[in-house]
């Protein structure tokens, strides 16, 4: 991942309900949500999540399908892994990072 789509999907994130979908979405799985569901399940104004539904998309954080005539929005899990290991990246000073045992240590 380059610094720009860092900064731009860190800047889409920064917002509570944007962060808020993003959460959502990922607890949905691959299947995804239809946006109306969306816009129940966080008590979303359809007005208001279409802007920020547009900013995750645009960001690489979403990708959306058609299905009939709904839009299924899902997180995009390889944009999202690949932003955690950009952050991630220098961790540990190279030791590998996950619960305290004998060969890995937290960070």
């Amino acid at each position: 991942m380059q610094t720009k789509e860092v900064l731009a999907a860190l800047s889409a994130l920064a917002q509570e309900s944007r962060l808020a979908v993003f959460r959502l979405l990922v607890q949905a799985g691959p299947a995804g949500l239809a946006a109306s569901k969306i816009a129940e399940e966080l008590d979303i104004a359809p007005s208001s999540l279409s802007f920020h539904l547009k900013e995750l998309t645009h960001a690489g954080l979403l990708t959306s399908r058609h299905e009939g005539r709904f839009v299924i929005y899902s997180a995009d899990m390889p944009t999202m892994n690949s932003l955690i290991g950009f952050l991630t990246e220098n961790c540990c000073g190279g030791i590998p990072c996950g619960p305290r045992n004998d060969q890995a240590r937290p960070c």
